[in-house]
């Protein structure tokens, strides 16, 4: 009766334009609550890459089982870290401007990040749970607000009491420093305007988010966007920043590559959680050198600076034994000895074990294939076993010719030279190459009393005359030279 009525007054074109517009607004609702909905996709942890939908392998980079899912809004508030303010500017106006450290009484850490903590840096600390990172940090903030600076400790893992718990077993007490069990972003914000503090410590950002995503605590896109933030803060600011992260299974910080390519400084915290000692190890700093080592000693009252590393590792050796070697290493600035143990046995079964704690196996694998062709060692039929006392983890071919020489050591049950450190790197040739910083090896051979060197051969000529004086030096042409050391 409706539809008549329409038709007789208007027609029957007002009648489809009537229809017409209603179909209109009902596409528009549709469209509409479609914008607003929160879409999934699929992140890469690696290069950031995104996807629609779940991949084994990420089409930017080809890595296998990185893809997570991240839930997002179709706006996202990233103006609140843009400058408005800043304009391009002539490189040859630029006013240089040394960068402002702060020191602290803790030499070792100090010389960890270059010379002093960079002002308005930001740095990441990551390592496995347990470890002693927030205790850690917690020790370097009383040492800033020993020297006057105000702290601001964002504890979002944990409550006051149970950080002011964790200070009075470490005997810390201050005025300067700041708890704030907080986990949003904004209302950080909030206490940084308040306070202004020169140090902000957060702990961590993987639990961190910001209310203008829609995605949980952790995310990629969370860790992504607060760190970015707290990144502005800081050079804006110029508030020295250092946040704590999560690492994964296999010892990589979680979250989104990109997260490291943020910072100004990436360390990691390493060592046995069971041990008394850990190792702080610079893996980027922008401001400094890199690959410094910094090795803890844990007590009850916290971590304190190992001041003789060589000596902390090599306590323990035994004297008379086969498959032993001593290698010096340099890990930036710092010269370590440390032993290398090698256990060769008869294998029961028709594929014989290789096994490695603290070395790259496929390294040693290759190592003892040349060690096969080149000097004639057969090891096929034997199981053999590598270790690096003290837990260290050494990625430097240096260490190729104690492996190597323990190795037969043990087979053979045969001695080595006594008191001798050995060092050189292995090419498939069986030569033994020059490797660096052979000034720094022998120096600390000779502070910790050995008798000797085992080196390459054609580093012997450019070696200072007083080193030649001091210790005893013996070159290596190839491995077969090597071999031949063996009583």
């Amino acid at each position: 009766m409706y539809k008549s009525l329409l038709m007789g007054i208007f027609g029957e074109k007002a009648l489809q334009d009537q229809k017409k517009k209603q179909k209109n607004l009902l596409l528009n609702r549709r469209y509409q609550h479609m914008t607003t909905k929160i879409k999934t996709q699929w992140t890469c942890t690696e290069c950031g890459t995104h996807s629609p939908k779940w991949l084994g392998q990420c089409s930017g980079c080809l890595q296998w089982n990185t893809l997570v899912e991240e839930r997002t809004a179709p706006k996202l508030n990233t103006s609140s870290y843009s400058s408005s303010s800043s304009i391009p500017i002539p490189l040859n106006n630029v006013e240089f401007q040394e960068e402002i450290r702060i020191h602290t009484q803790a030499q070792g850490w100090n010389r960890l990040l270059g010379g002093g903590t960079v002002r308005g840096s930001l740095a990441l600390l990551g390592g496995e749970p347990g470890i002693g990172k927030s205790t850690l940090l917690l020790q370097i903030s009383s040492q800033f607000a020993a020297a006057g600076h105000k702290v601001l400790y964002v504890c979002g893992e944990e409550s006051v009491s149970q950080t002011s718990l964790r200070a009075q077993r470490l005997q810390i007490s201050s005025n300067n420093i700041f708890l704030f069990p907080e986990t949003n972003l904004e209302d950080i914000k909030q206490q940084i305007d308040n306070i202004a503090p020169d140090i902000l410590v957060i702990d961590s950002i993987q639990i961190i988010f910001s209310p203008s995503l829609s995605s949980a605590p952790g995310s990629v896109a969370q860790v992504r966007e607060t760190t970015a933030e707290l990144m502005h803060i800081a050079k804006q600011k110029q508030i020295t920043t250092f946040i704590i992260g999560h690492v994964t299974k296999s010892g990589e910080i979680a979250g989104p590559r990109i997260l490291e390519h943020l910072v100004d400084t990436v360390l990691y915290f390493e060592g046995n959680a069971h041990a008394n000692y850990r190792m702080i190890r610079s893996v980027k700093n922008r401001f400094g050198p890199t690959n410094e080592l910094l090795i803890l000693s844990m007590h009850t009252d916290g971590l304190r600076e190992v001041e003789n590393p060589s000596g902390l590792f090599l306590q323990e050796k035994i004297v008379e034994t086969t498959g032993s070697t001593i290698i010096p290493i340099v890990e930036g600035s710092e010269t370590l000895l440390i032993e290398v143990q090698a256990l060769v046995s008869s294998s029961p079964f028709s594929n014989p074990v290789r096994k490695t704690s603290g070395f790259d196996p496929n390294r040693f694998s290759l190592l003892l294939a040349v060690l096969e062709k080149r000097a004639n060692v057969k090891l096929y039929t034997s199981d053999v076993f590598l270790s690096i006392a003290g837990g260290l983890k050494i990625t430097q071919p240096s260490a190729d010719l104690g492996a190597v020489l323990s190795v037969v050591s043990s087979l053979y049950n045969r001695y080595l030279p006594k008191n001798y450190t050995y060092t050189g790197e292995i090419g498939l040739g069986g030569e033994i190459r020059h490797v660096s910083h052979m000034e720094h090896r022998i120096k600390e051979s000779i502070i910790m009393g050995f008798k000797g060197i085992v080196m390459p051969f054609g580093q012997i000529k450019g070696l200072p005359k007083e080193f030649l004086d001091q210790i005893d030096i013996i070159g290596v042409k190839t491995i077969k030279d090597a071999v031949r050391l063996l009583q």
